[in-house]
């Protein structure tokens, strides 16, 4: 072997063991080989712990998620039940009672029997006042009268009729308006029935009360009148009108017959509001 100028020479192939130049390349090579089998066993060693920590989470759900047994390894049955809350409150709730009210009194109960009706009766409390007002008509009021003789204030069979059934009294009032009078009689009884009765079994009969301002009418001579009847609870009530000139009331005649009929209905009114006014007291208390 010789030697040239400038030191020993390696030749091709040679690994540096003999003392040559280093093949570069070759250590490139294998320096790159060990950084990228370093960077997987980082990567795998990651991986690896990242799945230890997902199974310890799934491990501590499924632990925690079980709904079978309890924290200490009970069964739900096992455990305590919660704590029972209050179901009222501490404040006073109202109470109702489970008896019904009794019902209220009816009115008809009180002017059907003498033991009820105890209310005040006159002829100022029956027919008030000095005139009397039904629809557009304006009757005047003229004379009242009131007897415990039945038979003084009617005229006929009535008296006997009235008598017999047990008649109490007879309040009379008359009202006249444009030349026709008509009386109204108001008979009283200790019950229904015996004012039923009477009013089934009347005849004409009721007396004509004139006075105060009102002539005679229906006195009995050959003037027609028209004559009514009827009753409710203990009241049996008739009427009689004509006119005060003497003329006869015929059938139809609308000016004789509307004061009969006006009377009727008012006194009706005023038979209900007694027996109305009564159960309304009885209903609150008072005297």
């Amino acid at each position: 072997m010789s030697f040239g100028q400038g030191g020993p020479a390696w030749g091709p192939g040679d690994n540096g063991s003999g003392g040559g130049t280093p093949d570069w390349a070759a250590l490139a090579d294998e320096a790159a080989a060990r950084s990228r089998k370093k960077r997987w066993l980082l990567i795998g060693g990651g991986a690896l712990a990242t799945a230890a920590v997902v199974a310890i989470v799934a491990t501590a759900i499924v632990s925690t998620g079980d709904s079978k047994n309890g924290a200490d390894g009970k069964s739900a049955s096992e455990l305590p039940s919660p704590q029972t809350l209050p179901s009222g409150t501490a404040e006073p709730q109202p109470s109702f009672s489970s008896v019904a009210p009794p019902p209220p009194p009816n009115p008809h109960d009180f002017i059907s029997s003498a033991k009820k009706d105890k209310a005040p009766l006159s002829a100022d409390t029956l027919f008030p006042g000095k005139t009397l007002k039904m629809g557009d008509r304006t009757y005047t009021k003229g004379a009242t009268a009131r007897t415990t003789d039945c038979s003084a204030a009617t005229r006929g069979s009535l008296g006997a009729t009235l008598e017999s059934n047990g008649c109490d009294q007879v309040i009379r009032a008359t009202y006249v308006r444009e030349g026709v009078a008509v009386t109204i009689g108001v008979a009283t009884f200790e019950t229904e029935a015996k004012a039923t009765r009477a009013k089934q079994q009347a005849d004409i009969g009721l007396a004509p009360l004139a006075g105060d301002g009102v002539p005679g009418f229906c006195d009995g001579g050959h003037a027609v009148c028209r004559n009514t009847s009827n009753s409710y609870g203990r009241y049996a009530y008739f009427t009689i009108s004509g006119y005060t000139n003497g003329k006869s009331v015929t059938k139809g005649d609308k000016n004789a017959f509307a004061p009969g009929d006006d009377l009727a209905e008012f006194t009706f009114r005023q038979i209900v509001a007694r027996g109305e006014s009564q159960a309304q007291a009885a209903a609150t208390g008072a005297p």
